[in-house]
Order: C-alpha cells, then sequence, then structure tokens
C-alpha cells in the first residue's frame, strides 16, 4: 500500500472513533476556561501582590495555567491513537494490509500530530486572548516580544505532549497501562520533582518542565534554569524521539 493510502486509512481511523472528538474537545474547554478563572483570580490579587511578585507577573503564562489539565486530555487522545488498535485486536489486520511496520507507524503518528497541533495552536491562542481579556489592565499584547513565541509554543507544546504518548503507548501497547504511567507521571510526579530542592535541578529536564519553558515570557528573578524557552522546546523534542524510536524498534521485533 503506498503511503499516502496509508496516510489515508489512518485519518479514515481517526475521525471515525468518538474518543478522537471527546479528548480533543476537552483540550480546549479545559485548558482555555481555566486559564480564564486563574487570569480573573490573579487581576483581583494584584494589587495585594509584592514588588517582587509584580516584576515576576507574567500574564501570557498565567494565561497557560490550564494547559496542566489540558495536557493530560491531550495524553489521552494520543494513548488512544496508539493502543485502541491493540485492545480491540485490529492491530493484526492493520499490519496485514500494511506489513512496513515503520510506514503504518509513522503515518499514524503523523496524521495524529498534525490533529494534535492544529487543536494545540487553536487552544494556546484562544488561552491566550480570552486570559488578557480577563487580565484587563494587566493585560500583555501578542506583538509584545516573546509573546507569539510563546503562544506559538503553547501550540507545539501539546503537539509534542501527543506525540510523546503516543511513542509510550507504542512501547507500551495498553492503554490502561499507558494511562496508568503517564497520567500520574505528568500531573504529580513531574510537579514533585520540579518543585523539590533535592530534586529540582533533574525535574526540569523533564519532557512538561523543560518544553513548558516556552510559554513563559518573564522569567522569575532567581532564575538558574541552564537553558531559555527554545532550548527547554529542544529537550522535550529528544524525549518525543526517545519514545518514537523505543514504539517503532519494539513494534519491529514483536508480534502484533
Amino acid at each position: 500500500m503506498a503511503t499516502t493510502q496509508v496516510v489515508r486509512s489512518e485519518w479514515t481511523k481517526i475521525r471515525s472513533v468518538a474518543s478522537t472528538v471527546w479528548t480533543l474537545s476537552l483540550v480546549v474547554v479545559v485548558t482555555v476556561a481555566l486559564g480564564m478563572l486563574i487570569s480573573a483570580l490573579s487581576k483581583n490579587e494584584f494589587d495585594s501582590m509584592g514588588a517582587q511578585q509584580r516584576a515576576e507577573f507574567d500574564p501570557t503564562f498565567i494565561s497557560f495555567a490550564g494547559m496542566s489539565l489540558g495536557q493530560l486530555a491531550m495524553i489521552v487522545f494520543g494513548v488512544l491513537v496508539v493502543s485502541n488498535e491493540y485492545s480491540t485486536g485490529m492491530i493484526r489486520t492493520s499490519l496485514a494490509a500494511v506489513p512496513q511496520r515503520g510506514s503504518f507507524l509513522f503515518s499514524k503518528i503523523a496524521v495524529a500530530t498534525a490533529l494534535a497541533l492544529l487543536v494545540g495552536l487553536v487552544t494556546s491562542f484562544a488561552a491566550f486572548f480570552l486570559g488578557q481579556a480577563m487580565l484587563g489592565e494587566h493585560r500583555a499584547e501578542i506583538g509584545d516580544p516573546g509573546v507569539l513565541r510563546a503562544v506559538l509554543g503553547g501550540g507545539l507544546y501539546m503537539a509534542l505532549i501527543a506525540m510523546f504518548s503516543m511513542g509510550v503507548a507504542a512501547m507500551l501497547r495498553s492503554p490502561m497501562l499507558s494511562l496508568g504511567i503517564l497520567m500520574p507521571f505528568f500531573f504529580l510526579i513531574s510537579s514533585i520533582l520540579g518543585n523539590v530542592d533535592a530534586t529540582k535541578k533533574v525535574g526540569r529536564f523533564l519532557p512538561d518542565q523543560a518544553g513548558s519553558r516556552i510559554m513563559q515570557v518573564v522569567p522569575p528573578l532567581d532564575d538558574d534554569v541552564p537553558y531559555g524557552p527554545w532550548g527547554g522546546l529542544g529537550i522535550m523534542g529528544l524525549w518525543v524521539l526517545a519514545a518514537l524510536v523505543g514504539g517503532y524498534v519494539l513494534l519491529k521485533k514483536r508480534d502484533a
């Protein structure tokens, strides 16, 4: 089967599954709604902030506060795109139709990534403009230095989260096992490792900790992170590459 036919078949699979619409809709709703709420609360608290807190006030990053929950829905999307075929047994039919396993896996990932990037960019721009509207006089403008980079970076970050989840799901094959590892890791473990003094230096290099740096415009005054916004996204890209290579190698070696 030609690559274009494989891509078209993967697109048909993804858009015909109800979970795709639900999970991607949740990405938008949760991220934007929580970002607006946190922005409104931040506006009300601004007058009571100290001098240091005002100097570190980052209206752009505040409007992305919902990304921490929205990325969980993106993880579910990435895991289900790959592992649904294993849980239903469709993987044997798919590999019989497309024996070139690399073509099969990367066509699936390419289609899902394009969709995740589109939804991620829409989410990022919506979260920014609606969050800034809630911040009132404390808002940032899209033309301010570093803001457009942060907004575009928010969309890239969400797409990379989906790709990382797809790579992990390709290695583990089970949706329950994949979600059982990824959800607590991104929701709890990464935050704990990134904020505890003993593990802080290691936590900075985890995929979400490094990747989310792209959405910051105003760094903390005592910031000693050894990389910048694009460097952080590059570190996240290396995690994604490792996950995808691991998924491809195991798919090549194992029986369906």
